[in-house]
């Protein structure tokens, strides 16, 4: 089985402390983010790793080499000349990811005991092209579902911002009325759920990217949820932690 790593990011929220190093060696009692999460996949059976790199890659690659992949094989999606968000991410890892049915992608600033195993077997059993894990907890940000845990929207509390559809451009000003006036209509149906920054995807996913350079995979599931089913696995019970903050890496260190 096939995941990947998302450390590639700047881990501007951790400063000072990602000023001399990645978010992704960043330690949690003595132990590097990106370890923990590497040796948490290998135990559920992931054999195949891909790690993007572009905020201090020589040390995130130079870690891996002295630790010898940790017994697993991983290669390295290069993202140096440019970080190129989540979405842009995979797209950049197609090579990496698109000879299995499917695979897993997870942030490496995220801990959680959330078990690999069953949100694989839900994804399977859904036939989803995609499945987000979430969870009900505070966050501005939050996916809207229905009651089939089927994706339909996004919104942001505290700017105010709403997303419901995104209409391919050839398609009518109607179109778009008649999706606006029947979201209009169940919009106090829809459930909001926040992301846990891990999702299982289908390698199929690659024929439907239209989006190319750097881009959201948030943008990428609302437009493709329109055509094809995006699903939700919750996890409401358990361990998560998001560790991209100075005051979480302490509590995570508790």
């Amino acid at each position: 089985m096939k995941a990947f790593i998302l450390a590639a990011g700047l881990g501007t929220r951790l400063k000072p402390l990602t000023e001399y190093i990645p978010k992704a060696l960043v330690e949690i009692n003595g132990k590097p983010l990106l370890q923990i999460l590497i040796e948490k996949l290998k135990q559920s059976g992931y054999t195949d790793i891909v790690i993007n790199v572009h905020h201090f890659a020589d040390l995130v690659i130079d870690f891996l080499n002295v630790n010898e992949n940790f017994g697993v094989n991983i290669q390295i999606s290069d993202e140096r000349e440019q970080l190129l968000d989540t979405g842009g991410a995979i797209l950049n890892a197609r090579s990496f990811l698109e000879n299995v049915p499917h695979f897993l992608v997870h942030n490496v600033d995220i801990l959680s005991d959330i078990n690999f195993s069953e949100i694989l077997e839900h994804h399977v059993k859904s036939d989803a092209l995609a499945t987000i894990a979430v969870r009900d907890r505070s966050s501005d940000r939050k996916f809207l579902f229905n009651e089939n845990l089927c994706l339909k929207g996004w919104q942001n509390t505290r700017t105010g911002e709403k997303r419901h559809c995104e209409l391919q451009s050839s398609e009518a000003i109607q179109d778009t009325i008649d999706c606006f006036a029947t979201l209009a209509m169940t919009a106090e149906k829809l459930i909001p759920l926040a992301f846990s920054g891990i999702h299982i995807i289908s390698s199929e996913i690659f024929k439907h990217i239209k989006q190319r350079g750097k881009f959201s995979i948030i943008d990428t599931y609302l437009n493709l949820a329109k055509t094809f089913d995006i699903g939700g696995f919750r996890h409401d019970e358990g361990f998560w932690l998001d560790v991209g903050k100075p005051e979480k890496l302490e509590l995570a260190q508790r």
